[in-house]
């Protein structure tokens, strides 16, 4: 009998092999409505405002959102070209990396505040129940992140929830930490051939019970779990469109 991973693997090469077949239109409308939905999805779950029309209109039709408060179209704008840079890294084979994270953050802090420099005072997690260590002792963890990236055994499931997981719990920055660790957390995704997952605002409820079970208990299986029903919900998708298109039996 396969096992889940085995299972999800099958999917992602039969979808990696196939998907060509959509053409090149579909699979750009594809990408395009991800992107908006992704960036709708992770400014909204820091509290932006701005609906998905509103983002639409910034990210594709580039028209700017009156009445709109400066700082929440900047995040959603921001986030737009942060994760465009990741895909232009990707498709250049880099791996993440600690000037990569740098780079992602002050993209998403433009014209809102100093961003790639790491905070020097205490924080708190809007919505969570662990608190973030001291500036002190997430150095020495930050440090001990980027080695775990680069020389690990975690499968890419594992890896993407990780990177995720222990970057929020560092939470290395002052502000942005959130998107900055979806960004991450789909930059390891598509570098492994995944698809990228969006997080729903719907979902907050258990998106922040998971990632306080890593953060309290150092268990992380809740979250790969929630990753990987994400994962394969959108490798479905894709299945049952190449099914649709070309009446072949994936």
């Amino acid at each position: 009998m396969e096992s889940k991973y085995e299972v999800l693997i099958k999917k992602r090469d039969l979808v990696k092999e196939n998907k060509h077949l959509l053409g090149k239109e579909i699979l750009e409308n594809y990408s395009m409505d991800f992107d908006i939905n992704f960036t709708h999805d992770s400014t909204a779950m820091e509290g932006n405002t701005l609906t998905l029309r509103e983002t639409k209109l910034l990210l594709e039709d580039k028209i700017s959102v009156g009445s709109k408060d400066l700082r929440e179209t900047y995040e959603v704008t921001n986030h737009g070209k942060a994760w465009n840079y990741v895909k232009t890294l990707i498709n250049k084979g880099k791996d993440l990396d600690e000037r990569i994270i740098k780079e992602i953050h002050r993209i998403l802090m433009e014209d809102i505040m100093e961003g790639g420099k790491y905070r020097d005072v205490a924080v708190k997690i809007t919505g969570a129940m662990h608190s973030p260590p001291s500036p002190t002792i997430a150095k020495i963890e930050l440090d001990e992140f980027f080695k775990t990236l680069q020389n690990n055994g975690f499968n890419e499931i594992v890896c993407s929830a990780y990177t995720h997981g222990e970057f929020v719990r560092i939470h290395p920055f002052s502000d942005g930490n959130g998107r900055l660790s979806r960004i991450i957390m789909n930059y390891q995704l598509v570098k492994a051939d995944f698809l990228p997952i969006t997080i729903k605002t719907k979902d907050k409820s258990r998106y922040y019970d998971v990632l306080d079970e890593y953060g309290i208990n150092n268990n992380l299986n809740p979250f790969i779990e929630m990753i990987w029903e994400l994962e394969e919900e959108q490798l479905d998708f894709y299945l049952d469109a190449l099914k649709l298109k070309t009446n072949i039996d994936l």
